[in-house]
């Protein structure tokens, strides 16, 4: 029997709109799930640990992996720099796994031209006061970085169009089961 293609689920939404607790719940509950951890130029937030979370790197070790081809996707947000190193979800992939990865909507657009197969999910907030409320309690941000994220997210919010799929996290239970439900019919539909 052959093994089949890994999937590639690629997330994205505004910031703070619950994409890190929908994928942590993902992981927990399906093992057929992995995270692709990207790299970013952005400091690290309180908890958050280097090849777990994210990768950090320096600006200058960033624009090294771009010219040398390492990303499938890479933009620019908020100022800091964030890509998807290509190797590692293309083996994931090869090997039958299914990947998820979390990028802003630009970069999805960039995985979209170069992953015909991709299943693409848009996570949405029941509405703009409820991602404000979010953001607030994120912390660790000054007004101007909130300001700005709440700036970005409303016009990261017209992209949802472009997705397979928009799950609302109103309610975390309910997105994460329509999420998966997602996955599943995508998986159904391999075989």
């Amino acid at each position: 029997m052959t093994k089949r293609r890994g999937l590639l689920v690629v997330i994205s939404g505004p910031s703070g709109v619950g994409k890190d607790t929908i994928i942590k719940r993902l992981l927990k509950l399906d093992p057929l799930l992995t995270y692709s951890v990207s790299c970013t130029t952005r400091a690290p937030r309180p908890g958050e640990v280097d090849g777990v979370h994210y990768r950090f790197v320096s600006r200058e070790e960033f624009k090294e992996l771009v010219g040398k081809g390492h990303f499938l996707e890479h933009a620019s947000y908020n100022e800091h720099l964030y890509g998807t190193p290509a190797g590692p979800v293309e083996e994931a992939r090869a090997a039958g796994h299914d990947i998820l990865l979390k990028i802003e909507v630009r970069g999805a657009q960039q995985v979209r031209e170069r992953v015909r197969d991709g299943i693409f999910i848009f996570i949405a907030p029941p509405n703009d006061e409820e991602l404000a409320r979010r953001q607030a309690l994120r912390g660790g941000e000054s007004e101007k970085d909130m300001a700005e994220r709440l700036r970005i997210a409303a016009k990261e919010m017209s992209y949802a169009r472009d997705y397979d799929h928009v799950v609302v996290n109103d309610d975390l239970d309910r997105a994460v089961a329509e999420v998966l439900e997602i996955i599943r019919r995508a998986r159904e539909g391999q075989t």
